[in-house]
């Protein structure tokens, strides 16, 4: 795949992960770092858009493995969000983050309910107690 093609399907995917009027991070990074903008836009424009899983599944994996991370909040608090515009529901979410608790500790679960919450608040999500 041509190295355009892969920005454009990088910036595509990305424009259904994100809130409306958001640059994608490639151009926020073009002046300081625009190496690291490039992995950034070959990672949307390759992985985020293979065929293999549709982009609500990877949205909750991303969120599963930078919760599990710990010390992501703001790539947390996106993912939270574009896991939401992707068609994941907040209770799937919830179970997601849930799960990581299970796997990757209890602290670190606790601190990414906490970004959902503040997601969920955000975007005007009710979530109600299971």
């Amino acid at each position: 795949m041509h190295e355009d093609e892969i920005l454009q399907r990088g910036a595509e995917v990305l424009a259904r992960l994100s809130p409306p009027d958001v640059a994608p991070p490639w151009e926020s990074l073009a002046e300081v770092a625009p190496a690291l903008g490039g992995q950034v836009a070959h990672a949307f424009g390759t992985v985020m858009s293979g065929p293999e899983l549709d982009l609500r599944t990877r949205e909750l994996a991303t969120v599963a493995m930078l919760a599990a991370l710990g010390g992501c909040e703001p790539q947390l608090t996106f993912h939270v969000g574009g896991a939401l515009r992707a068609g994941a529901t907040a209770p799937e979410i919830i179970a997601t983050l849930t799960q990581v608790g299970v796997y990757a500790g209890i602290p670190r679960a606790l601190n990414a309910v906490a970004v959902a919450r503040a997601v969920f608040a955000d975007a005007g999500v009710a979530i109600a107690a299971a």
